[in-house]
């Protein structure tokens, strides 16, 4: 690509004291976009592009260099390489495809070929058994086929099938196979360009996976705020499907409102004490930079609990929630953590405005239960 065409944008260093300029990247959509054309000019001149400029979705024009291009007179393939920019994701570096063969018949189908997911389940972007390419990318395909056609004054119809070679492996390390989008990646993107560090596309995978669990019945959800915190949790609950469990990440807030939002009935917040010990505070975004953990706060819990004095001075002075969890524990207080629990449950009531039965589980590192709550404030 070319780099001349990037925008930039201003982000923060891990020190917030200095700034510096972040390069954007380009949606798998922007990339299957530049492919089909370069592959469509080769079919149509019999002469491979060097590079095609394409229109974003936001308006602004950006420039692709090709991977490769091979054309014969009735089929031609072109791939460009996808780059991130300064946030890479698991797409990052890979070959993104499309092949443009003549049809009998007019009109434009556009479809996916190997490593391009398909849609099993209710509740995606697309239909289910279609190609996993969704709808902005999908109109930004078929416009610029159709412009480069009335260009040259052709008529004829054209097949273009979008690939990605390695879509199968990549695929394994994202939500899709649990989302019911099988055999390869999506084809993304609203904007067209990857906006460094933003949160948006996390939010977006999140709400998806809420509707997805939705459309497929589920009423009880389980978010997870991380891998290891979803895998104990599913020993906890092993009569519900696979789609019911959700990493909403640290995105605790906007999970919740997602859910009631959507009218799931029942949700079971599930983590470790770091995050939890902010959310019992109401907290609702826990990153590790969004507030520090109130060692005061837990340490009124281990007093309301029956810790006497020495184990309530080592909580308020301890460096970590999780010490303080591993403490309480060791000490047999599993009343600290039903407290905790408790407060969990209100927190997120609270910031939901109620209407839903919520349920708190915390667990160890390891996987141990620590504690669990549930409040029904569901209106009957």
């Amino acid at each position: 690509m070319d780099p001349g065409t990037k925008g930039q944008e201003s982000g923060k260093q891990e020190n917030g004291a200095q700034e510096k300029k972040l390069r954007h990247g380009y949606t798998t959509g922007a990339c299957a976009t530049a492919a089909a054309k370069a592959a469509l000019t080769a079919l149509l001149t019999q002469q491979c592009p060097q590079e095609v400029t394409i229109r974003l979705p936001i308006g602004q024009e950006a420039t692709f260099q090709l991977a490769h291009c091979r054309f014969s007179p009735q089929q031609a393939t072109a791939g460009t390489i996808k780059d991130a920019g300064d946030d890479p994701d698991v797409t990052h570096g890979a070959l993104i495809e499309a092949t443009i063969s003549w049809m009998a018949e007019p009109g434009i189908v556009l479809d996916g070929g190997p490593g391009v997911g398909r849609a099993t389940k209710p509740g995606l972007p697309v239909p289910v058994g279609e190609a996993a390419i969704n709808p902005v990318p999908r109109k930004m395909i078929l416009d610029t086929v159709r412009e480069v056609l009335e260009q040259h004054g052709v008529s004829r119809g054209v097949k273009v099938v979008v690939s990605v070679p390695e879509g199968e492996k990549i695929a394994e390390k994202t939500l899709n196979p649990r989302l019911g989008i099988i055999g390869g990646i999506s084809i993304l993107g609203t904007r067209g360009i990857v906006v460094p560090f933003s949160t948006a596309a996390y939010r977006a995978s999140v709400a998806q996976a809420i509707r997805v669990a939705r459309a497929n019945g589920c009423d009880h959800l389980v978010l997870s705020t991380g891998g290891r915190s979803e895998k104990h949790a599913m020993g906890l609950y092993p009569d519900l499907p696979e789609e019911a469990f959700i990493e909403m990440g640290d995105f605790v807030g906007f999970a919740l409102k997602q859910c009631k939002g959507q009218g799931i009935g029942r949700v079971s917040l599930a983590g470790m004490m770091g995050k939890f010990s902010k959310i019992a505070q109401g907290v609702m975004m826990v990153h590790s930079k969004s507030a520090p953990v109130d060692f005061n706060f837990l340490a009124g819990l281990a007093e309301e609990s029956g810790a006497p004095p020495e184990v309530v001075e080592k909580v308020r002075q301890a460096n970590t929630a999780a010490e303080v969890g591993d403490l309480m524990h060791e000490q047999g207080y599993s009343r600290f953590f039903e407290k905790l629990c408790q407060a969990c449950c209100r927190a997120g009531l609270k910031e939901v405005g109620g209407g839903i039965a919520l349920e708190t589980v915390i667990f160890t590192f390891k996987g141990v239960l620590l504690g669990r709550a549930v409040i029904d404030d569901r209106r009957h």
